[in-house]
């Protein structure tokens, strides 16, 4: 009797077990909150001396699966990078909804809004910025945080988006600089962002400067900003592998965080990441090291971490670009220019990602060793090559 009533009881909470097992693999497989705000479209709708107006459309999307989440708060805020002090300069910001199915409050107010499956709903974000002279802006870094709510609670989500408010004229471009083979024009831009297109930012500041037969060179970063390939730590989650491995990397990589080295495993899996670092410290110990960086894949090498690049970027892990030999491509078939994306640095070290077929890595390498684009805040994201014997 006993036997058959603890067999019973074995049989009960073995299937409690397997039911609860059942509820953890449905809740992980579960799409969760997957609403988005695009980074949208951006205006300098007054660009004057004592004011601007910068004016953005940005649209909510649910991608969630089977599920409605309602945003039930919105808020932006401003940060101002400039070359001077902000000192009198003051901004507003308007948030003014533009739902599909109810007409904007006249005091813009933002009431909880349901965004259906599939559906989407847009908003108006207005920046009106005085001061007795603006002409020291740089860029606008916006901040939009909204307030997701669904099956999983409330979970605050930002938008972070960088719109370049100062554009520099041809005078400001530095001269061409000598080397063996080539002269070299590093070539001054706006800040980009990922609301620019490397196409469109050859055309505009290096074409009135070319000639047939001359390169252009990309940086990887730049690149990858014009991407979109940036994240705020915030919006990092470490994981296991994460917190575990990035102890074991020296403190000037990039991967010696744990939001840092969790980009890698987004990007690559935990398994790969893993399984790196594994052989990659067994070889090491026998005398080859560098085994990590070719198994876990280009992006190892690429990814730059909190303070790695130019403000406002610094405060963001910045991803490796994706798709350079396209880029490169498009570059070539839209400019009739030959083309490279490559990453230089001081140490004299030049990579390179990805180039036009008719080009030769030991010509850009010997171009571009002296960094004439810089590493610091020279924003000079661009490098014309202009060959001077042949390679």
């Amino acid at each position: 009797m006993i036997g058959n009533l603890g067999i019973g009881l074995g049989i009960i909470v073995l299937l409690v077990g397997l039911a609860l097992l059942v509820f953890e693999i449905q809740y992980r497989r579960r799409p969760g909150n997957q609403l988005e705000l695009t980074s949208g479209d951006w205006q300098l709708e007054v660009y004057e001396l004592k004011r601007y107006l910068l004016v953005g459309e940005l649209e909510l999307i649910n991608r969630t699966r089977r599920l409605e989440i309602m945003v039930p708060e919105v808020s932006a805020e401003l940060t101002l990078l400039s070359s001077g002090s902000l000192e009198r300069i003051t901004h507003q910001i308007r948030i003014v909804s533009h739902h599909p199915d109810a007409p904007a409050r006249s005091d813009d107010y933002w009431f909880g809004y349901i965004v259906k499956v599939g559906k989407t709903t847009k908003m108006e974000v207005a920046i009106e910025i005085q001061g007795t002279d603006l002409s020291q802006l740089q860029a606008a870094w916006v901040r939009i945080c909204y307030m997701t709510y669904g099956p999983e609670g409330r979970i605050p989500k930002v938008r972070h988006v960088v719109v370049p408010l100062k554009f520099p004229k041809a005078e400001e471009h530095q001269r061409w600089r000598p080397t063996p083979k080539a002269d070299v024009l590093p070539i001054r831009t706006h800040l980009l962002t990922h609301l620019d297109n490397p196409v469109e930012v050859v055309q505009r500041y290096v074409l009135p400067y070319a000639q047939k037969g001359d390169i252009v060179t990309i940086g990887e970063t730049p690149l990858a900003i014009m991407q979109g390939r940036w994240r705020h730590p915030s919006d990092i989650r470490p994981g296991w592998v994460a917190k575990r491995l990035c102890y074991y990397f020296l403190p000037t990589s990039s991967l010696a965080t744990a939001c840092g080295l969790q980009s890698l495993v987004d990007v690559v899996g935990p398994v790969r990441v893993m399984a790196a670092f594994l052989i990659g410290s067994i070889a090491k110990v026998l005398g080859k090291p560098g085994v990590f960086y070719q198994l876990a894949g280009e992006q190892a090498r690429l990814i730059d971490d909190v303070t790695g690049t130019l403000p406002p970027y610094d405060q963001f892990i910045v991803l490796g670009p994706a798709y350079p030999q396209k880029v490169v491509n498009e570059i070539q078939k839209v400019t009739g220019l030959s083309a490279a994306i490559v990453d230089v640095n001081d140490l004299k070290a030049v990579k390179i990602l990805a180039s036009t077929s008719d080009l030769s890595t030991s010509f850009l390498e010997q171009a571009l060793r002296s960094n004439p684009a810089g590493n610091a805040d020279e924003q000079t994201p661009v490098v014309l090559i202009r060959p001077t014997l042949l390679s």
